[in-house]
């Protein structure tokens, strides 16, 4: 399997086209989603940045949130991982926002989530969420279904604007 997957190609066309931009803070994916994105050509015309917030430290540094009220949140779901896709957007003020929150294996989260569950956010004109389960520990595999779950979502949501 590839670490590039199509439909990042699709999404630079169509960002550009509709002259607007992305930022991604990412987590168990480690950067593959911003790589993707940074690997079209023409990427300096959409892409703004981002950061792979895998600790609570780089979530506390990259992101703008509101951390008492993050409490209230459910770990690992769709309502806490828009709420960083939020965060992110209106930290790098771009048109759209890519978040992800993941446990890739071989280990669950200490919040009682077994490996290869991962929640995906768009926030834009429009906005997004699922949550994916692979069922394995494989790391390696599952950063890249992860990856590849994320740029589906986005191009997706991308396309109903």
């Amino acid at each position: 399997m590839s670490l590039f997957f199509a439909e990042a190609k699709e999404i630079g066309q169509q960002l550009i086209k509709l002259e607007q931009t992305v930022c991604v803070a990412e987590s168990s994916t480690g950067g593959l989603i911003a790589a993707n994105l940074l690997a079209m050509p023409g990427a300096s015309n959409y892409f703004v940045g981002g950061s792979v917030v895998y600790t609570q430290a780089a979530r506390r540094a990259f992101l703008d949130f509101d951390w008492q009220g993050q409490k209230r949140l459910k770990p690992l779901s769709e309502e806490m991982v828009l709420a960083f896709a939020v965060a992110a957007r209106k930290k790098l003020a771009t048109s759209w926002s890519i978040a992800e929150l993941g446990a890739t294996g071989p280990a669950g989260t200490p919040y009682g989530h077994g490996p290869g569950v991962c929640v995906i956010g768009i926030d834009g004109p429009r906005t997004g969420q699922v949550k994916i389960t692979t069922g394995s520990g494989n790391r390696e595999e599952n950063m890249l279904a992860f990856t590849k779950a994320a740029l589906t979502l986005f191009q997706q949501v991308l396309s109903e604007v």
